[in-house]
This record gives C-alpha cells, sequence and structure tokens, in this order.
C-alpha cells in the first residue's frame, strides 16, 4: 500500500505537466468553441498518439512481466524525466494563461482523477495493481480526451460565470452613458482602434479595449476591468468566426459609431465564403443606431457593393477614389514613416499629416480615425497633432533592432492583404532583405493558392527566404521556384528559434528582416 501511494506522487506530477499541455492547446482553441479543440485533436491524432507517452507503454510492459510496484514507480519517474527535459526544450509562444476558468477546470480534473485513484486506495489490493496502472496509464495517455471531458462538464457553470459577468458589463456600461464606437474587418482592427485611440486622446480621454480582447468575453472583461469611470468614449474592437457573433458584441456595448477596415479573405475556413464575411462584418453598420455614424472605405470593393440594411449616416474614405468624405494623396512611404495630405469633402484645402507609422495600408486607418475625430469636433491642428503622435503598434510592422539587423516584425495573425503590404514595406528598405515566415493559415480551400501567391510577391522583393515549417510553406516554396528564385538563398527551418543565428550569418551591411506571421504553438509541426 506504502508503495504503491509512494508510487501515486510522480504519477500525479507527470499528468499535471501533461494536463498543462493540454490546457494550454485548449485554450488557444477558444475552450473548443465551435468544436475547434476536438477539430485540433482529430488532424493531430497521429503526433498525440505518438507523443509518448512512453510512460503508459512502459507500465503496460511491466505489469505482463510482474516487475510489481517499485519498478512502476521507477518507470513513471523516468517518464517524468523525460517530460522534463522536453519542456526544458519548448518554448511556448504565447503561454498558458492561468485564468479564473483554468482554475475551475482544474478542479474538475482534480476530482476526475480523484474518483478513479480513490477506489483502488480504499480497496487495496496488490492482485489490483494491473487494473490501477493500466487505468492510470491510460488516463494520462488520453490526457486531452479527459480534459475535453472536464471542458463539457464545466460548461453550465461556466455559461452562469459570463451571465454573471455580462450583466455586471451592461449595468456598468448603461450607467456611464458614454459613445461607444465599434471597430470590425478582417484585418487591421487592432491597428485601427489604437490609431483611433491616440488621434481621439488629444481631446477626449478614449478608452479602448487592451491587446485583442475582441470577443465577448474580451469585451466583458475590459468594461468590467479596464474601463474607468473617467472615460468619456469606449472603442470596442469586435472580431468575428461566423455569423452573428459581430452582432452579439453589438448587443452587448451598443455602439453609436462603427468603422469597418478592410474585407477579405481571413477565418475563410470558418466563414466558408466571402459572401459570409461580408455579412458578418456589416453586423456592425446594421446594428447601429439611426443616429449613428458608419465610417466606410470606398476603395474596398466588398464594402462598396453591399447593400446596407440601415438607414444611418454613412461616410467614405478613400485613397484611389476621390468621390468620398475625406480622402488621401500625394503619400510618401519611406522606412522612417509615411506623410499624406488630406482632403475633406467641400473643402478645396489641403492638409499635411505626418506619421512614424509603415505602410500605405495604415494611412486607411488614420484617414478613418481622422474623419471620426472631425465628426466629433477636433480641430485640424487637434487632428494633425493627434496623427503625428500616434505610436507604433506591437508586432503590426514594428520597427526594432536585434543587434546590427533592422527587424520589421509584422508577427501578429498574418492575413492576404497584410501580407502583401509588409513584402512591400519591406520593399522600401535599402540593404539586404530577408524574409522569415511560417506562411498564413485559416483560409479553407484557398490556402494554398493564397500562399503560392504570397510567395510570389517574395520573389520580387527578398533577398534571402527563411521558411519556417516544411509542410506549412509548401506553396511558398513552390512560386519561389516557379519563380526561378535561387534555391541556396531558401531555408526551410522546423523551429523559428534558429532564424535568429541564420539571420546574423546572412546579414552583411544594412539588413532588414520581416518576421511576417507567428503562428500559435498549435500550428507547430
Amino acid at each position: 500500500m506504502t508503495l504503491f501511494l509512494i508510487s501515486l506522487i510522480p504519477y500525479l506530477i507527470f499528468t499535471i505537466f501533461k494536463t498543462k499541455k493540454s490546457f494550454h492547446m485548449l485554450q488557444q482553441n477558444f475552450y473548443n468553441d465551435d468544436n475547434r479543440y476536438f477539430k485540433w485533436l482529430l488532424t493531430n491524432i497521429t503526433k498525440i498518439a505518438y507523443d509518448t507517452d512512453i510512460l503508459f507503454v512502459l507500465i503496460v510492459l511491466t505489469l505482463f512481466f510482474d516487475i510489481g510496484v517499485t519498478i512502476g514507480a521507477f518507470i513513471i519517474l523516468y517518464g517524468l524525466i523525460f517530460l522534463f527535459y522536453r519542456k526544458k526544450r519548448e518554448i511556448a509562444k504565447k503561454p498558458l494563461v492561468i485564468t479564473a476558468r483554468i482554475k475551475r477546470l482544474s478542479f474538475t480534473m482534480f476530482l476526475i482523477y480523484f474518483i478513479m485513484i480513490m477506489p483502488f486506495v480504499v480497496n487495496f489490493s496488490y492482485d489490483n495493481l494491473v487494473y490501477a496502472y493500466t487505468l492510470l496509464g491510460l488516463m494520462t495517455y488520453l490526457n486531452y480526451f479527459v480534459v475535453m471531458t472536464a471542458n463539457v462538464i464545466n460548461k453550465p457553470v461556466e455559461k452562469c460565470v459570463y451571465l454573471y459577468y455580462k450583466h455586471q458589463a451592461v449595468k456598468k456600461l448603461k450607467s456611464m452613458n458614454i459613445p461607444v464606437v465599434g471597430i470590425t474587418g478582417s484585418y487591421g482592427k487592432t491597428s485601427s482602434k489604437n490609431i483611433i485611440n491616440d488621434i481621439l486622446n488629444v481631446k477626449f480621454n478614449s478608452f479602448a479595449t487592451p491587446k485583442s480582447f475582441n470577443t465577448p468575453y474580451g469585451l466583458i472583461n475590459s468594461i468590467n476591468n479596464y474601463l474607468d469611470k473617467f472615460n468619456d468614449i469606449f472603442i470596442a474592437e469586435m472580431g468575428a468566426f461566423r455569423i452573428g457573433e459581430i452582432k452579439a458584441n453589438c448587443k452587448l456595448v451598443k455602439p453609436k459609431y462603427g468603422i469597418i477596415t478592410k474585407i477579405g479573405e481571413a477565418h475563410l475556413e470558418t466563414f466558408k465564403t466571402r459572401d459570409n464575411i461580408m455579412k458578418g462584418k456589416f453586423e456592425l453598420i446594421e446594428s447601429l443606431p439611426k443616429d449613428g455614424l458608419a465610417i466606410l472605405n470606398r476603395d474596398d470593393e466588398y464594402q462598396v457593393k453591399y447593400k446596407i440594411k440601415n438607414d444611418c449616416k454613412v461616410k467614405w474614405i478613400g485613397i484611389e477614389n476621390k468621390d468620398v468624405d475625406v480622402y488621401a494623396t500625394n503619400i510618401k512611404l519611406s522606412g522612417k514613416g509615411t506623410s499624406f495630405d488630406v482632403v475633406f469633402k467641400g473643402d478645396n484645402n489641403k492638409y499635411k499629416f505626418e506619421t512614424k507609422l509603415l505602410g500605405k495600408h495604415n494611412v486607411y486607418n488614420i484617414l478613418a480615425g481622422i474623419l471620426l475625430g472631425h465628426e466629433l469636433g477636433l480641430s485640424i491642428e487637434e487632428l494633425t497633432r493627434g496623427v503625428s503622435s500616434v505610436k507604433t503598434i506591437e508586432h503590426r510592422l514594428e520597427l526594432k533592432k536585434y543587434g546590427n539587423i533592422n527587424i520589421i516584425d509584422d508577427a501578429y495573425n498574418s492575413n492576404p492583404v497584410g501580407s502583401k503590404m509588409a513584402v512591400e514595406v519591406l520593399g522600401l528598405m535599402e540593404g539586404i532583405k530577408i524574409i522569415v515566415t511560417p506562411g498564413m493559415i485559416e483560409l479553407g480551400s484557398e490556402q494554398y493558392d493564397l500562399n503560392y501567391k504570397f510567395g510570389q510577391y517574395i520573389s520580387e522583393v527578398c533577398d534571402y527566404v527563411i521558411l519556417v515549417g516544411k509542410k506549412q510553406t509548401k506553396p511558398i516554396y513552390d512560386a519561389l521556384i516557379d519563380k526561378k528564385f535561387e534555391d541556396k538563398k531558401i531555408f526551410v527551418l522546423s523551429d523559428v528559434r534558429d532564424a535568429f543565428p541564420l539571420m546574423n550569418r546572412l546579414a552583411k551591411g544594412d539588413t532588414f528582416v520581416l518576421l511576417e506571421n507567428d503562428l500559435p504553438d498549435l500550428f507547430n509541426e
């Protein structure tokens, strides 16, 4: 009995580490929303099946040879050492966040394992050791599925928790009675949100949802824990994977102003069609009140052709199309920033604006902020000052130094439009040009073709290409070869960390490296 209990100590430690890994994947798959975690399990079933749990295999072997509980404990300890070694080599790009939900899930997991182990402790018998170790080994081997079961068990509790905090958020926002700006789109939501917040803060005390808090849970968290009684404008970023999600966000925060950045192929895998993406994004505009204002982009064909089912006021921005309320002209792009002139409808003057941000696509985001600020009463001088004070946005064409190398960090969630523009920005730089990328994901049946086009853009600009993940980047590699890009200047790695010493070896004089996209850990090959 004593030896059996001692053998459980390394077993439980091993199981805790395995559970943490399972939690990490569950969290990155939005707690199995729309069966994302289950689909991930099915997609990675081979990797999961062979991911060791060498522990389980060895324990079963000991049972057949009747080696006993002591050797069983040593085998578990060996498995624990093996796990520690593997963990030292793994560095999560986005670590597990120990939220209240994870803590509740941990308690449920504890109960499941407690219920399984206790009968063997209470009714201990050496005759039952085979069954005990077999069951415990299976529980650890199938830990990913045990976590999924615990997540299902917790669903009613999580629903009650969600409704409680939702009620608090709605009550708080209603009591504050401040205007809400909703921002959505396939690309550029977070950049646009931060840009508009910086512009409006010249005159107002505006607050924008932090980081990428763009789900109902994120909005509720933002309102309850971050929105301050002194804020007079709330800027809410709204993301979606399918039709109906933007509408749910709007019911929660009730925006008066709505901005759509750009509509494209992002999340095509879950939306299924471009029409569904278009309908999903326009749920924001169709949720605005009659005295609300929609700010749209006339250079975006999807926004132009959509028939809005709302009679709120609509104003347009543009660069190519001048038949708008605000447009930019005389745009000058460089590696140090962007300058451009702005023309307002009915005003023959041109107003000069400058920003530290890189890339033409940021001009659209700034135009939306200028138009909204103008509607809210900011003067030209305040708007100019606001644009010049806009801060660079983390992981979105953020220029930084890595030793003697200039890094253009565009690692956040790449997409077909943004990736092309990022390569264009790299093309503005003078010196050796290198790109590091794992390609783009969640593009459904068009994933190969869109990554192939990405590879074509890369071939026209870059001196060296570093691809991360052989399977994921095959379309990019194919495009480079088809474009007669030198094979010896293409490097395919399995780990992005290996790219940094390689960059140092390739660097000569002025070197610029574009880090384009950084896939979540669940996409590791």
